[in-house]
């Protein structure tokens, strides 16, 4: 490993003297503008993310390679939304700061206990280039039109081999009317994204798909019925329910999960998946 980031955190008054922390103990830009994510998503999302097989797994994962990788201070957890990837980081005792633009989903991270928590874009913060350690960004990427500018942003952010940790939903076929309701631009495969953050001058360390058992299941429930228009996206109760499997299918859904997450522990990659997880550093 190459460092211990327990205990680390942000100086948010040196680094980004233009933030201001108000009385619920969040930090604010004195800017703020839209962003391509649903007014309710972090809602939404707040709803299933303790119980869902999807964000326990994906936790899992990412705090698995960040463990190996162990930047030398504290990750800014970019788009951070609810504070689930954060407070889950923290629990592993990796410093952790949370920026997302939403008020909803920041006032649910600082109730999670995370800190400190920044409500702004990260073209608003002000930081100083070259100051952060490393940096996440978990399905965020895809919602943000110009993806060469936003890498190059967080390129500019990081030291001299900083690292960024990054989750893209993968496959182009897959894409659904759950995607344009989310907001999404793109998917991914891991060439097109470590294509993309080569193009920002990033050296790709290490790359894996995810959620090896999803691609036929997304396929059949999403892609497939959003084709024949019989997809309804604003369907909370189903979205809801698709996270939270029951029964048989919820116990080989799992078994088949730990598989995959042992192998990313102990430092191996998944041919396919609904997911990529790449890790890499600033030249």
């Amino acid at each position: 490993m190459a460092g211990d980031t327990t205990h680390m955190t942000f100086d948010l008054s040196s680094l980004a003297p233009g933030l201001e922390r108000r009385a619920d103990g969040i930090w604010f830009s004195r800017q703020q503008a839209p962003v391509s994510y649903p007014e309710h998503g972090n809602a939404a999302c707040l709803q299933v993310e303790d119980r869902s097989f999807w964000f326990r797994h994906r936790n899992r994962c990412i705090a698995s390679v960040v463990r190996c990788f162990a930047p030398q201070g504290a990750l800014l957890d970019i788009g951070g939304g609810n504070g689930y990837v954060s407070k889950g980081l923290i629990e592993e005792g990796i410093g952790c700061a949370l920026l997302e633009p939403g008020i909803d989903g920041a006032l649910a991270a600082r109730a999670r206990g995370v800190d400190p928590v920044i409500c702004a874009r990260l073209e608003d913060i002000g930081v100083a280039s070259g100051s952060v350690s490393a940096a996440g960004m978990f399905d965020v990427l895809e919602h943000i039109e110009d993806e060469a500018d936003a890498l190059q942003r967080v390129h500019a952010l990081l030291r001299p081999g900083g690292l960024l940790f990054l989750t893209v939903p993968a496959y182009a076929f897959l894409h659904s009317a759950d995607d344009v309701a989310a907001g999404h631009f793109r998917r991914y495969t891991l060439r097109s994204l470590t294509r993309a953050v080569t193009g920002s001058g990033f050296q790709p360390e290490y790359a894996t798909y995810m959620f090896a058992p999803l691609p036929p299941v997304v396929l059949l429930l999403r892609t497939l019925p959003s084709l024949l228009g019989l997809r309804q996206p604003t369907d909370t109760e189903l979205q809801a329910s698709e996270h939270l499997p029951e029964g048989r299918i919820a116990h080989i859904m799992d078994r088949l999960l730990d598989i995959e997450a042992k192998r990313i522990e102990t430092g191996g990659t998944i041919p396919f998946g609904t997911s990529c997880l790449v890790v890499c550093r600033k030249d």
